[in-house]
């Protein structure tokens, strides 16, 4: 699930402006030096955080304006934006629409202050409510939320954060196995559209018919992903079977976590000595699983790019 979660992340943050790659950010975390904004990577580790820290609460809690501050804070915490009260519903008025715009110009004004205490004691009375389809309720969630839009920043990325809450929550789910992002980053012109339309025009119907096709496009995307990443571990398993250690094997399962890695964070995370990993990741090289993606000959890193490729393959989107 790791590399979906962070692809999730990337995508959700990548609507908002971030330019920071899949790539770069998996090789941060395997340790590698990336030459990007510590800004932009610790935004996307701080959606991985939130989602995580969201999903663990769902087994105390259900999904409320309290539990959502709580994500936001972790959300907004440190980065751009963290001037803008992380956590903390705003308290002055807001707007969308192009850069420089003013509230008499903006494309969609949210309600007020004074009003959207109101919208939001509704909205989450409706988190709760369980007489729709749970799809189609979480369709409307995701766009009440937007719709309200109650932080200075961060709305879209919480809104977004909120639909893999409520399949969890809903139980349609087992796990965070299904993610958006990647379609409305796809028709991301298509997705604002929908949801001014909304706004503008009340083209629920419309709305929902996208979503659903955004569900049903991520599903078989991620299942497509998920079957060629295992088919790949389990390739590379068998080419190394009749080995005396189980080293290789340990070190193979952890490229469906990461296909970057370190030598050192490698030797850490399985709790064996340097050299012993250094061994194996030398006949991965040899057998063209792996390959030094770093120049320098301190703090190697190597990738199995055959994984990085399925993970980076842009969403296809049917016509």
């Amino acid at each position: 699930m790791r590399p979906f979660i962070t692809r999730e992340a990337v995508l959700s943050s990548k609507i908002e402006g971030t330019q920071a790659t899949l790539g770069e950010i998996l090789a941060d975390q395997a340790g590698a030096h990336i030459e990007r904004s510590q800004d932009e990577l610790q935004e996307i580790q701080n959606y991985i955080k939130a989602l995580d820290y969201g999903i663990k609460r769902l087994k105390e809690f259900p999904l409320s304006l309290r539990v959502i501050k709580e994500i936001h804070g972790l959300l907004m915490q440190g980065v751009r934006g963290a001037h803008a009260t992380p956590g903390e519903f705003r308290r002055s008025q807001n707007w969308i629409g192009r850069p420089g715009c003013t509230l008499m110009t903006a494309k969609y004004v949210p309600p007020t202050p004074e009003d959207m205490m109101d919208s939001l004691s509704m909205f989450e009375s409706f988190l709760h409510d369980r007489t729709l389809p749970p799809l189609i309720h979480i369709a409307l969630c995701h766009y009440q939320f937007e719709a309200i839009h109650p932080f200075l920043d961060g709305n879209g990325r919480m809104g977004r954060l909120l639909i893999t809450l409520l399949l969890i929550e809903q139980k349609m789910l087992p796990s965070p196995l299904l993610y958006l992002s990647a379609f409305f980053e796809a028709t991301r012109d298509e997705y604002y559209r929908q949801l001014y339309s909304i706004s503008s025009q009340g083209t629920w119907q419309d709305w929902l018919l996208y979503f659903l096709d955004g569900v049903a496009t991520q599903g078989l995307d991620v299942l497509s992903r998920a079957e060629r990443i295992n088919q790949l571990i389990t390739d590379w398993q068998l080419k190394f079977s009749g080995s005396a250690s189980g080293t290789l094997q340990k070190i193979i399962i952890n490229f469906a976590v990461n296909p970057y890695l370190t030598i050192k964070k490698l030797a850490g995370n399985l709790n064996l000595a340097f050299t012993t990993v250094q061994r194996a990741i030398e006949k991965l090289e040899q057998a063209g699983i792996v390959s030094k993606v770093s120049k320098g000959k301190r703090d190697r890193v190597y990738c199995a790019t055959q994984i990085l490729n399925i993970l980076e393959e842009p969403t296809k989107i049917s016509e």
